[in-house]
């Protein structure tokens, strides 16, 4: 399912294994795959929810992750994937697993691909099939359909969460996350728009066309496919800024004081044969770096303390 998503064809393999790594050879590409199939004739289809795909999504990433994990995720979600996305970012915000939550803490972007943030017409094309089905021995995934459905309560917690999230970072000073909602400019099978311009797009933030439909907004050919190019722009816009906060505070390890505010300690390069900050004890050459603010923290030994805030800087 997966492979089909992001590949211009059947005998082809997906864009993100063939194209995207020589445009950003940094980057590394993992895929997640999950059965979103609204009906299945001659296989069965998963019967999960949207929570359950979610919630599957982020153990996986987790998992491809080690505990000290500073590298920056940036996901590319297309159609429902992008609701599976929105729904896992909540959950991490509220996981009591550390290792869960830091999937939300390293997550710089989002890029969403014909995803239908207050729902689509595909909801109407699953029932008709359903009805279809119920002359068949076919299975049908009618949590899926309904989740679509623009009155539906699932729907409207994720997005309603979702804006929630967004503003309480805008408000607490944590670096909001990067959204950018690409939407289908071309009718499915000539009938209209799965997901139309006015689901597809996130007020507020960037909303770019793709001359494709639904099925195809997430297929690229070449290089050369303007779908791509568009898309290949938003992931170097995003990527430079990571650099760019690199290089400003000199130290990969500093993400963590930028994703959020904090009052936490960052240790540079940890502590290297360091005199004692009361005084006592040899140097040996070695120096203590600091980036970020410290508040009410004992520096070394418990001998000092700082109360308020006390800023280091330089290597």
């Amino acid at each position: 399912m997966r492979d089909h998503t992001w590949s211009a064809d059947q005998s082809s393999e997906p864009w993100p294994k063939t194209i995207l790594p020589s445009r950003i050879p940094e980057a590394r590409v993992l895929t997640f795959g999950y059965d979103a199939s609204v009906i299945g004739f001659w296989r069965g289809v998963s019967g999960n929810s949207i929570g359950e795909h979610s919630n599957n999504l982020l153990s996986a990433l987790s998992c491809c992750r080690s505990e000290d994990e500073v590298r920056p995720i940036i996901f590319i979600a297309h159609s429902l994937g992008g609701l599976v996305v929105k729904d896992a970012l909540l959950s991490s915000r509220t996981s009591p697993e550390p290792h869960l939550r830091r999937i939300l803490d390293s997550t710089w972007a989002v890029l969403f691909l014909g995803t239908p943030h207050y729902g689509a017409d595909l909801a109407d094309i699953g029932q008709r099939l359903i009805g279809f089905a119920g002359l068949t021995t076919a299975r049908t995934n009618q949590r899926i359909v309904g989740v679509l459905q623009r009155d539906s309560e699932v729907l409207s917690r994720i997005q309603k969460g979702f804006q929630e999230l967004l503003r309480s970072q805008h408000k607490d000073g944590t670096r909001a996350l990067e959204i950018t909602c690409f939407y289908e400019e071309l009718p499915f099978m000539g009938i209209s728009e799965i997901v139309p311009s006015e689901s597809a797009i996130l007020h507020g933030y960037p909303a770019i066309g793709i001359r494709a439909d639904h099925r195809n907004i997430a297929r690229f050919a070449s290089a050369d496919d303007p779908g791509f190019i568009s898309v290949l722009g938003e992931l170097r816009r995003w990527i430079a800024q990571v650099a760019e906060v690199v290089d400003d505070n000199h130290d990969k390890g500093v993400w963590d004081i930028q994703r959020k505010r904090s009052s936490d300690l960052t240790l540079g390069d940890g502590w290297k044969d360091t005199k004692r900050a009361d005084g006592e004890g040899g140097e040996t050459g070695g120096a203590i770096t600091i980036w970020g603010n410290v508040t009410k923290s004992v520096i070394a030994n418990g001998n000092q303390i700082i109360q308020g805030n006390l800023v280091f800087g330089g290597s």
